[in-house]
């Protein structure tokens, strides 16, 4: 039997479980990294869902992510204009329903416009264009998206972007502090200058989680950082994002998908 395909790319076997899960990842124009998400939800066994921006079709998947890139070229703010698509209506809709939404990077931007997250992302404090590999701390691993990490742990994650500094008002942080909606911190540097090391949030029920670094290029051995969290692993060979993509999947079998 043939290793079955998506895009150019081979598809492990995965449980049958984990598989009918359908992961939705829209593309906006500009989108950078909807194919990288696509393998990302495929590596961690689920089935990847490919959505269009101007169609109000959700193909009834039980996940969305909005991956990386600048949408729209990042035209009036980043994230701006993505937020009116058609399908992100529906976006809107079914994360209010209770469906684990993902925003990554430009998606966190997106998330902040769409108002599904507080707060907003501004050009890095050193205005230039940020790339490194990072490391952040799982400060809540309570949501859909980090169940598979244990709390206070560390992951090390690629950084790329330019309006990468999350700000708030002061209430506003106390209340993501207070309530343990904090998901992601910046650990050891701060790479833009977001308010309190904030790399990641969630919303109040702990579906919706917008973060600044990229985990789907931290899943395949080879091709990801050069070390994790755990220490040095060879090169390309840290594979600490994965467990983003685990996690979603074994929360909504676990929950009868």
């Amino acid at each position: 039997m043939s290793t079955p395909l998506i895009g150019d790319f081979a598809v492990a076997p995965a449980n049958d479980a984990l598989r009918a899960v359908r992961i939705g990842i829209i593309t906006f124009p500009g989108t950078l990294d909807d194919r990288d998400a696509a393998r990302a939800v495929t590596l961690a066994g689920g089935t990847a869902v490919g959505l269009w921006h101007n169609e109000a079709n959700l193909q009834s998947v039980d996940a969305v992510i909005i991956p990386g890139g600048f949408s729209y070229g990042d035209y009036l703010r980043a994230g701006a204009i993505a937020r009116f698509a058609p399908l992100m209506d529906m976006v809107v809709d079914a994360a209010n329903g209770g469906m684990p939404v993902l925003g990554i990077c430009n998606g966190f931007q997106i998330l902040t416009e769409a108002h599904l997250l507080p707060g907003s992302m501004i050009k890095n404090n050193h205005l230039k264009f940020s790339c490194a590999d990072q490391l952040l701390r799982v400060e809540n691993n309570t949501t859909a998206w980090t169940s598979a990490y244990a709390k206070d742990s560390g992951m090390v994650i690629p950084l790329k972007n330019q309006d990468g500094q999350y700000v708030a008002d002061e209430k506003t942080l106390d209340e993501l502090e207070g309530e343990g909606r904090v998901v992601f911190r910046y650990d050891g540097v701060n790479p833009n200058g977001s308010r309190r090391n904030i790399a990641g949030i969630t919303n109040a029920a702990g579906n919706v989680v917008g973060l600044m670094p990229h985990p789907e290029h931290a899943v395949e051995a080879g091709f990801g950082p050069d070390s994790s969290a755990y220490g040095e692993v060879g090169l390309g060979y840290g594979t600490d994002g994965l467990g983003i993509f685990t996690s979603v999947l074994t929360s909504l079998v676990a929950g009868g998908k």
